[in-house]
């Protein structure tokens, strides 16, 4: 086989195994409501990750959005939020969700930095008692 028909060969593969995980990725629209606070969550599942947007608005007073990406371990979603903050700036932080009875329910714990990388302490247990319930909607 030539130099050129192998990497013909091996891009048509890459396309077609892309093309695949495009088709087969599902989004799922999901939103919370606490107090004044609203979340919205978008978020496509495949096999043991996921990606999305989130975005929290804080009443009248301004909002976090951006993106969410991470792994699917058991009932836990577990990854970041690369998101703008209320005042513009860029923040990285850890995000967890525990799915439960066709919801998520959003975590909460005691974050640490390494190397300017932020992560929840595993000794901390997380706290799913937030209020932020997000159920799932139709695309809006």
């Amino acid at each position: 086989m030539t130099k050129t028909a192998t990497l013909f060969f091996i891009s048509s593969l890459l396309l077609l195994t892309s093309c695949k995980d495009t088709k087969s990725a599902n989004k799922i629209y999901y939103q919370a409501i606490n107090g004044k606070d609203t979340a919205r969550l978008s978020v496509i599942y495949y096999e043991d990750r996921f990606f999305g947007q989130y975005e929290r608005i804080y009443g009248k007073n301004g909002k976090d959005s951006g993106n969410v990406r991470g792994q699917l371990v058991g009932d836990t979603l577990k990854g970041e939020f690369k998101y703008l903050s209320l005042g513009g700036s860029k923040s990285i932080s850890p995000i967890v969700f525990l799915k439960k009875d066709d919801k998520l329910l959003l975590g909460k714990g005691l974050i640490s930095t390494y190397m300017n990388i932020p992560f929840y302490v595993k000794d901390v247990p997380m706290d799913y008692n937030t209020g932020f319930v997000f159920e799932e909607i139709n695309n809006q």
